[in-house]
């Protein structure tokens, strides 16, 4: 088993909803099992700005899926939730991102773990952080210290 870090996200047709139905469906994927899950969390965009908020939040999940096959799984549920991808950062009705996979390091033409942004964005650095608080960015730092530097970044945990 590995434990993945799956980041979650919406903006669009329901964001709860969305982000709700997108842990029951982690929780069905074959050979693995949703091992925690963290709060939601509201935050404003990053990059195009002109566009609602973001409903985000962490799944742990422990998997014997290879990355790779992890990767497609995810791509699936996003698929069945409508998702387009229009222009970077643009809005979506759900947006899974495999932040971290076990301790591994993976550059792949379509898969790069863990995620090249992640360190910059309170808004999955937050919510991982809730669920395993010593979480390791490999090749990086403590992602405790790189929330650090998000200070500046608005995100509101939802009750």
């Amino acid at each position: 088993m590995t434990l993945a870090y799956i980041g979650i996200g919406s903006n669009l047709e329901e964001p709860r909803a969305q982000v709700s139905r997108a842990f029951d469906e982690l929780a069905r994927l074959p050979r693995s099992r949703l091992a925690r899950r963290s709060s939601l969390y509201r935050t404003a965009p990053l990059g195009h700005a002109d566009q609602p908020d973001f409903i985000n939040a962490v799944a742990a999940l422990d998997t014997e899926l290879g990355a790779e096959e992890l990767f497609r799984e995810l791509q699936a549920i996003e698929h069945r939730h409508g998702r387009t991808r229009s222009f970077a950062n643009a809005p979506r009705t759900l947006d899974l991102d495999l932040l971290l996979y076990g301790h591994a390091s993976i550059a792949g033409p379509g898969l790069v773990v863990p995620h090249p942004r992640m360190h910059e964005r309170a808004f999955v650095l937050q919510p991982l952080l809730e669920i395993a608080p010593a979480a390791q960015i490999p090749g990086r730092s403590a992602a405790a210290a790189s929330l650090a530097a998000c200070e500046q970044q608005k995100i509101e945990r939802l009750a």
